[in-house]
């Protein structure tokens, strides 16, 4: 059956539904969990335009800031993933569950992928938040490109349910 399982952990509200599957699979099975985190590339942690435009511009100064700022950032992203990474490990720990943490950078997707490869993972458990038409069209969807490109099986656990007119009703709201 399953003998090595990768659990996709991002910041987003499915994590306890994601770890508690993967407890519950792993026990099942006698499987070992392999917990990773994703950093975000670049692009997605680069400084918002305002950022730069509110501390003005230098050719040299400029690029100094940007860069501090991309390097705490990005250090900060990392420490927040393997915290997380290492909370998860240690509750599937106290079950009975032999976990590993890998984190990695860039691209969510393609990274899970490449390190189920690299580990030779049996099934990557992954969590799914719901986005349809535009809003997956424009945010993308990791598990959606995950399903289509991983070395092995895939499960999703579906995040909590939000009807499409809540949804509606909340982004009309912040406007």
């Amino acid at each position: 059956m399953f003998k090595k399982i990768l659990v996709a952990i991002d910041d987003g509200d499915t994590n306890k539904n994601i770890l508690h599957e993967a407890i519950s699979l792993a026990l099942a099975t006698d499987a070992q969990l392999t917990l990773t985190h994703v950093v975000p590339p670049f692009t997605e942690i680069y400084p918002e335009p305002g950022f730069i435009a509110a501390h003005g511009y230098h050719p040299t100064i400029h690029g100094e800031t940007t860069m501090k700022y991309y390097m705490e950032r990005l250090d900060a992203l990392e420490q927040k993933g393997i915290e997380l990474l290492q909370s998860f490990a240690n509750k599937a720990q106290a079950r009975g569950v032999k976990a590993e943490i890998v984190q990695a950078t860039g691209s969510p997707g393609f990274m899970i992928c490449k390190v189920a490869s690299g580990r030779e993972v049996d099934l990557i458990l992954i969590g799914r938040h719901g986005r349809t038409g535009l809003s997956e069209l424009f945010l993308g969807s990791v598990s959606n490109y995950v399903l289509h490109h991983a070395p092995c099986s895939v499960l999703t656990v579906q995040g909590p349910h939000q009807d499409v007119t809540d949804s509606l009703v909340m982004e009309a709201a912040s406007m």
